[in-house]
């Protein structure tokens, strides 16, 4: 929970009396945002399926969306690269770090109102490295291409001013392969990420 107390905090700053902008095409949220990753493997010799764990994590996340019209806006979201642990049957085996950038359509159903939700889809592009593993036994892909979706609701709080839940997917898999290159298994991080933060439309 200490985690969401800023954002309350900056939630009541933002609901001031002195901010009375007229809104314009531009967004912008700050999240804090759970990973809870799916924890998918592939079985191979000598290791179970979904024997491989990825850690969950809470992380930051700034968020910029552009409105093309009342109900279509464009949403990029961002974050800082962030260090997970891998387990292998429960014991950890090293850290890795992500990096996900993902972009999405989204379509907002009741523009205007106080209370707007909203459905989104697109891709996103996960970018690995600092893969410590094993020792250096074993390595991880270097990026990542996959589907993501998305959903939430808008809270309006003032003008301009915005309370903000939403929840993710995104397609994460990468192959792990030996120091020689020699593919081991393919782990299905595929997490989902559930959100609260603020948000300024300007």
């Amino acid at each position: 929970m200490k985690t969401f107390a800023p954002l309350a905090l900056l939630a009541a700053a933002l609901a001031g009396p002195g901010l009375r902008a007229e809104e314009g095409p531009w967004m912008i949220r700050l999240r804090a945002v759970q990973i809870q990753p799916a924890n998918k493997s592939d079985a191979a010799p000598g290791l179970p399926a979904d024997a491989i764990h990825v850690s969950d994590k809470t992380i930051p996340e700034v968020d910029f969306s552009y409105f093309f019209s009342p109900n279509l806006a464009a949403e990029l979201i961002l974050t800082v690269p962030q260090q997970h642990d891998v387990t292998l049957a429960g014991t950890k085996i090293g850290t890795f770090k992500h990096l996900p950038p993902t972009l999405t359509a989204q379509w907002h159903f009741l523009p205007g109102q106080t209370v707007n939700p909203y459905v989104g889809a697109g891709l996103n592009f996960t970018l690995i490295s600092d893969v410590k593993l094993a020792s250096g036994a074993l390595d991880l892909d270097k990026s990542s291409v996959g589907l993501a979706a998305q959903a939430g609701v808008d809270f309006k709080v003032a003008a301009n001013c915005y309370i903000n839940l939403d929840v993710k997917y995104a397609q994460l898999r990468t192959d792990v392969k030996t120091a020689a290159g020699a593919k081991v298994t393919t782990v299905k991080v595929d997490p989902f990420l559930y959100g609260v933060g603020v948000g300024y439309r300007f």
